[in-house]
């Protein structure tokens, strides 16, 4: 099956199992989603790696995050294949081009200054929470009320000033009313689905995801099961109805891909891996899409977005 259809993936958590599983960009380790011969198997032109701290590790959430950033540059120096995504980049180089980001915004110690030196190590989007309240705002999976604190507000301010992309993927209904309403660029969605489709505490509510289209951002659609759908197992046509959901809402320029490979205990059997999205986009193909409209859901609405950061 071939596909001519370039592909941009918003949320890889494989930087994280580099670092602490062994895993290798150019081979496949047991359990791996996520390496060099399935992204260009699979047609990924785009590809983002979350820097994902874990608040419940000993070691300080910034130090993860700084080991999980030179991994990353480690792994550009090590495969010329992959290089740092930039405004001019063109699928047709043949090369993968990729974006750091931070998953858990205890990365930044509640420091802007920590903030600031990320984003000079390369970061350009950076989710406030994980699934642990934390010092800048509170996360989907704890449906508490409480918006963005004061210091959160203060980090989405650098944020938009310096050119990191706010992401809402693990905020909380009310942070991601407040973000909204404060931030001075567009925000994007990495890897989260519609509420709609799914009811997750994960997933976005349609209000929500029309303000994000309506700000110029991208709602990235992600594959992990049970967010998808309630029905077992999970499956590619689960991952279409989301898109097709969130592109008759908000419209076609508003949706995207963050796959959560590597980051997930489970993936649908059907797509299991980078490989993959090619029968991901020949079901699309089936809802009606068409080749102009695909091209944007799987590559250029992120593309378009992310270059007003890099």
């Amino acid at each position: 099956m071939e596909n001519r259809i370039p592909v941009a993936d918003a949320h890889s958590d494989f930087l994280y199992y580099m670092v602490h599983g062994g895993y290798d960009i150019r081979t496949v380790s047991k359990n791996q989603a996520l390496n060099l011969e399935r992204l260009q198997q699979g047609g990924v032109s785009l590809q983002f790696f979350a820097a994902w701290v874990d608040p419940s590790n000993r070691v300080s959430c910034l130090q993860q995050a700084l080991e999980l950033t030179d991994a990353y540059w480690r792994m550009l120096s090590q495969n010329e294949e992959f290089v740092p995504f930039h405004k001019n980049f063109l699928p047709e180089s043949g090369k993968i081009a990729t974006v750091l980001t931070i998953e858990g915004g205890e990365a930044i110690h509640g420091r802007l200054e920590n903030l600031r030196l990320f984003h000079r190590l390369g970061v350009r989007a950076m989710t406030l929470t994980w699934n642990a309240t934390n010092e800048l705002a509170s996360p989907a999976m704890r449906r508490g009320r409480k918006g963005l604190t004061a210091l959160g507000k203060e980090v989405v301010g650098e944020m938009c000033r310096i050119g990191i992309a706010p992401d809402v993927a693990h905020l909380n209904d009310a942070g991601i009313d407040e973000l909204l309403s404060i931030a001075t660029v567009p925000v994007f969605a990495s890897h989260s689905n519609a509420r709609t489709v799914c009811d997750h505490p994960r997933s976005l509510c349609d209000e929500h995801i029309l303000a994000i289209a309506k700000q110029g951002g991208v709602i990235c659609v992600n594959f992990y099961p049970p967010q998808l759908t309630k029905e077992k197992p999970a499956a590619i046509r689960h991952i279409a109805k989301h898109i097709v959901h969130i592109a008759k809402l908000a419209g076609v320029d508003a949706v995207g891909l963050g796959s959560d490979f590597d980051g997930m205990t489970d993936c649908p059997p059907d797509m299991k891996h980078s490989g993959s999205y090619p029968k991901l986009i020949d079901a699309l193909r089936s809802e009606g899409f068409t080749e102009e409209e695909l091209r944007k859901i799987a590559y250029e609405n992120l593309r378009n977005y992310m270059v007003k950061f890099c």
